[in-house]
């Protein structure tokens, strides 16, 4: 009787070792998919605020094609001549 209760546990904790695998192989499965799903979730999600970003107006340009008028430049030649005299080298020979 002793053997019999013997292989009968030995019998459960085999079994309850294998059923312990199986979910543990279910649960890494399972993380595995999400992780993959949340992987190209996030970059379909930043592809589209991209694809989105570039037709919006509110956005600053890096350069805007703003005319300057003339009188905006009153200082101009004043300002290029202590330019040149500052950093650009004498030309004398």
């Amino acid at each position: 009787m002793k053997i019999l209760k013997f292989l009968a546990l030995l019998l459960a904790i085999g079994v309850g070792a294998y059923l312990l695998l199986v979910l543990l192989g279910w649960v890494s499965a399972l993380l595995w998919y999400v992780f993959w799903i949340g992987l190209i979730a996030i970059g379909a999600g930043v592809s589209y605020k991209l694809f989105l970003s570039g037709s919006s107006e509110d956005t600053p340009k890096l350069e805007e094609k703003k005319p300057t008028a003339i009188s905006e430049m009153e200082n101009a030649e004043r300002t290029l001549e202590e330019f040149k005299q500052k950093y650009l080298p004498n030309e004398e020979k």
